[in-house]
């Protein structure tokens, strides 16, 4: 078997069946597998992939291993020669494996892959590149330098801005929602640290293999949306847990050189001081914004893509809205003449019509346009009665039941 698509769920149900599908459709004429190990979700996740989707191999674990435990469990019941490591809240192109297993097949010494991400409004996700979170660097990405000097190769480090988001090229760390590495490597590394803590995970597999040797490749050539926002909403507990995962890391890589260990030590202490005040002032100034507190209470107008005259009523009935109807039989997919100079535009876009590479590239069109700020985005995933989106790269995303 040439690959095995590992994804650990915990109680994302509907995220869950959205990435099923895409990726289902992904592995079509490839020999594959999908195995989705359970952290004992308490929604019906497992009920869900048990009647939907009959090929898939479930693993249900009776408590919540976390994430590195979950995809090593993952990992040691998979057959094929490569592994992608997967996020339930994800949305793979129908060529994205097709694309990044040729990629990885021409490379000699190859470490893990990793490729564009992008949040649920089409904004790229600087995570998908990153380089070695030394104290510095980690500083700089923390205290969000990064932004301010976006040109700056100094500050740019953490998120590896010597590649451009469409370019494809080396890179020291991938993030854990998807990568791709050989099987053998994986268990040669000896999968994802079960001690790390949460943000540590991805960053540590991708320098054991550094270290090992290998070459660590972002792959710019393919898209995957990643919703996110569950796992990564900017708070208190975030910051404690950076810091732990960031603790974890130099203690476990750079320990052996205690000298310069405790110079590293006492130098991320300072920076994630500094860092968490500017950090601190930028969210309070960001929660008094007025701007930010009425765009949430202005309701969006609808477009639906499709070719489905019948689901406009069962939209509007859901929605309790009106719903404008954008019949892909005679119009073509233009966001510049859908939107013109309206704002607060959700479109919503038909799987059973429109492709998940389609549904990407759209999402990735509004933001290069511009148009990213005044529309936001939902799926309608095929043979499914919900809709589900995420307007940005920091909210917890949203389902929509239709009735």
């Amino acid at each position: 078997m040439l690959l095995s698509v590992i994804i650990l769920n915990y109680n994302v149900r509907y995220f869950l069946e959205l990435c099923l599908i895409s990726v289902q459709k992904a592995i079509e004429g490839i020999d594959a597998e999908i195995i989705v190990v359970d952290n004992n979700s308490v929604d019906d996740s497992c009920a869900m992939v048990l009647q939907r989707f009959s090929t898939v191999k479930l693993i249900q674990n009776k408590s919540n291993e976390g994430f590195p435990k979950g995809n090593n469990i993952g990992v040691d019941q998979a057959s094929g020669e490569y592994v992608c490591i997967l996020n339930p809240d994800t949305v793979v192109a129908e060529d994205t494996f097709l694309k990044i297993l040729e990629f990885a097949n021409q490379k000699d010494h190859l470490g893990i892959v990793g490729c564009k991400l992008i949040d649920g409004a089409g904004g790229f996700l600087p995570e998908s590149k990153r380089g070695v979170p030394t104290p510095f660097v980690a500083f700089t990405k923390i205290a969000g330098l990064y932004k301010l000097f976006p040109k700056s190769k100094m500050l740019g480090k953490y998120y590896a801005n010597h590649l451009q988001e469409e370019q494809t090229g080396k890179v020291d760390v991938l993030v854990g929602a998807f990568m791709l590495l050989k099987r053998k490597l994986y268990l040669e590394l000896g999968g994802f640290d079960e001690a790390c803590f949460m943000y540590s995970d991805d960053i540590d597999l991708s320098y054991m293999a550094l270290k090992a040797g290998y070459n660590n490749f972002y792959f710019g050539a393919t898209t995957v949306i990643h919703y996110k926002g569950e796992s990564t909403h900017k708070d208190g507990l975030y910051m404690k847990r950076f810091s732990e995962a960031m603790h974890f890391f130099y203690k476990k890589h750079f320990s052996k050189a205690k000298s310069i260990f405790r110079i590293k030590e006492c130098l991320f202490a300072v920076f994630m001081k500094i860092g968490v005040s500017v950090f601190t002032a930028y969210k309070t100034l960001q929660g008094n914004s007025l701007f930010q507190k009425t765009k949430k209470m202005i309701s969006p107008k609808y477009i639906l893509f499709t070719n489905d005259q019948s689901l406009l009523q069962k939209m509007e009935r859901s929605l309790q809205k009106k719903v404008k109807f954008h019949d892909l039989k005679t119009e073509k997919m233009l966001l510049s003449s859908m939107v013109k100079e309206e704002t607060n535009v959700e479109i919503i876009l038909d799987n059973e019509f429109i492709s998940f590479k389609d549904c990407i590239a759209i999402q990735e069109s509004a933001k290069k346009e511009g148009f990213n700020q005044r529309i936001t985005f939902k799926i309608k995933p095929k043979a499914t009665d919900f809709l589900i989106g995420s307007n940005n790269s920091t909210s917890r995303g949203e389902v929509v039941k239709m009735t």
